[in-house]
């Protein structure tokens, strides 16, 4: 039966985490997911390919080893390519073309796409996801968070959010199920000079706001030298405690800022990557940062005696940014920052949705193993539940996602259970570069499907298609489409029907007489 979310829960406050603890159920798990914004597949000392590439000797992220010795290493784990149509099928179980939100979101009613004469974009949910039917240009969903405080869960966001635009209800954490939110809102990443709390994280010196990137919450620490990330990990430390001591189990999505630009120097790490320019000097002391918040956290979680009975989660929204953004760093471009990958952020090809995953689930995962299961990001939605206690939720909307609890308990479940794993992105993400780079990129209106070993990529503007052997060929340099036809055909027939099943979008073309045409599907003939 469909409801409005956003009827209760505006008026449910901290005060939950206290009503649930008298009769809290103690065997609950806590969970931890710890999320981190932009981060390349290869952006730690920890490999996810099948050795050590050079990108891997360049970081220190000790702490995502430490977390993977006691846990599982995913190294075939996807999201969307742009944070927020992972954030809201993270939040939803829908897969980004359910749901709609296929480009990043901020202001209300106002489409994020970069302008093309080319063709017509669809009128995708630029308003994100909503606890209400009520927002144009949404999907309206029921919030994992709801459903865990529901089950009795103390629920907290710190950091981005996202998910949601300006001026809607989505904007504000706690609208979405969570008790309490730090740091939260519409916006996509921090401020020019925002990770600073000396420049107050984009505040005016009077307090106000600089533009709409200011990152609130954090007043305490103005003007002093501490590090965004740092502050964010205070603060997320101090409410999981401050929630444990009740009794309830705890849900913390520790959402960081980092690494997305545009960087700033964390003073703490920078001198140890003195070989490196000044762009991948700051780049590097973020990821080392993220990766001191990571221990920090594991370390309060010791202390505490928690450890044994918190599931921690690792991931990043997106690949890592692979060229450099006019205005924010230099203007060179064709940064490669995903090697062995191809491209990064906002592409099709694996560079743009292969992420860093890690879990540990005390008693369930076993120290050190990895597996090369298949995982996409609407995939947390039913697992995180699963993990909660939480047999038969009531969402209205359709969930997508898989649990992968069967890949924690048995790691080597990899080709038993094939799926297609599915993308769809009929936008234009950004015309920061030229098209024939863009292209090169693999950044534009795009559809992708992978199955087994096997990728496809179908571009909307002109049909074409790429098909790629990821067992063999990572790089995506080796395009199979001539040389399999039949496998072409197969995967582009599946694709246009997951597509059409999940009700899918495409861009279109306009007659003079305003007769709308839309490009064809994967399965079609142009």
């Amino acid at each position: 039966m469909k409801r409005s979310i956003f009827q209760h829960s505006a008026t449910i406050s901290l005060i939950s985490a206290l009503t649930f603890s008298a009769n809290a159920n103690t065997s609950k798990p806590n969970i931890v997911l710890f999320m981190v914004d932009d981060m390349g597949w290869q952006d730690t000392s920890l490999p996810f390919h099948d050795r050590p590439t050079p990108l891997n000797m360049r970081y220190r992220t000790p702490n995502m080893e430490r977390l993977a010795a006691s846990g599982t290493k995913f190294t075939s784990a996807y999201a969307c390519a742009i944070s927020s149509p992972s954030r809201c099928s993270l939040m939803t179980g829908m897969n980004q073309t359910r749901h709609k939100v296929t480009n990043w979101t901020m202001h209300r009613d106002r489409p994020t796409d970069d302008p093309t004469d080319r063709y017509t974009l669809p009128q995708w949910n630029y308003n994100g996801i909503q606890p209400t039917d009520s927002i144009n240009n949404s999907a309206p969903a029921t919030p994992l968070p709801e459903l865990l405080r529901s089950a009795g869960y103390s629920t907290i966001h710190v950091g981005k959010a996202h998910f949601g635009a300006f001026d809607t209800p989505a904007a504000d954490p706690r609208n979405m199920g969570f008790d309490i939110s730090i740091a939260g809102t519409a916006a996509g990443g921090p401020p020019e000079g925002g990770y600073l709390a000396s420049n107050r994280f984009g505040h005016n010196p009077d307090g106000s706001p600089i533009s709409d990137y200011a990152i609130p919450d954090l007043e305490k620490y103005w003007d002093s030298d501490i590090f965004l990330t740092e502050a964010l990990t205070r603060e997320a430390i101090a409410a999981a405690d401050s929630v444990a001591k009740t009794g309830s189990p705890f849900y913390l999505y520790m959402s960081h800022y980092a690494v997305h630009v545009p960087f700033r120097a964390d003073s703490r790490f920078t001198d140890q990557y003195n070989n490196l320019d000044v762009t991948e000097q700051q780049y590097a002391a973020l990821i080392e940062g993220m990766d001191k918040s990571l221990g920090d956290i594991l370390d309060y979680l010791d202390r505490s005696g928690q450890a044994d009975n918190t599931i921690v989660i690792f991931m990043s929204d997106n690949g890592g940014l692979d060229f450099y953004a006019r205005g924010q760093m230099p203007e060179e471009t064709g940064r490669r920052h995903n090697f062995p990958l191809r491209s990064g952020k906002g592409s099709a090809y694996e560079g743009g949705v292969r992420e860093p995953m890690i879990v540990r689930w005390p008693e369930v995962t076993e120290p050190g193993r990895t597996t090369d299961g298949q995982v996409i990001i609407e995939d947390f939605f039913p697992t995180i539940l699963e993990m909660a206690g939480i047999t038969s939720p009531e969402t209205i909307q359709t969930v997508d996602g898989r649990s992968f609890t069967r890949l924690l308990h048995n790691p080597e479940l990899t080709s038993a259970e094939l799926r297609p794993l599915v993308w769809n992105t009929p936008n234009n993400w950004t015309n920061m570069i030229d098209e024939s780079t863009k292209r090169d990129l693999g950044i534009g209106p795009t559809a992708a499907i992978r199955l087994g070993d096997y990728k496809l990529i179908y571009r909307y503007d002109d049909s074409s298609k790429e098909l790629y052997n990821i067992r063999t060929d990572i790089g995506e340099t080796c395009d199979l489409s001539d040389r399999y036809p039949q496998l072409t055909e197969a995967l582009s027939n599946l694709l246009g029907n997951e597509l059409r099943r999940m009700d899918g979008q495409r861009p279109y073309t306009v007659d003079p007489d305003g007769t709308k045409h839309p490009l064809p599907w994967p399965d079609e003939k142009r």
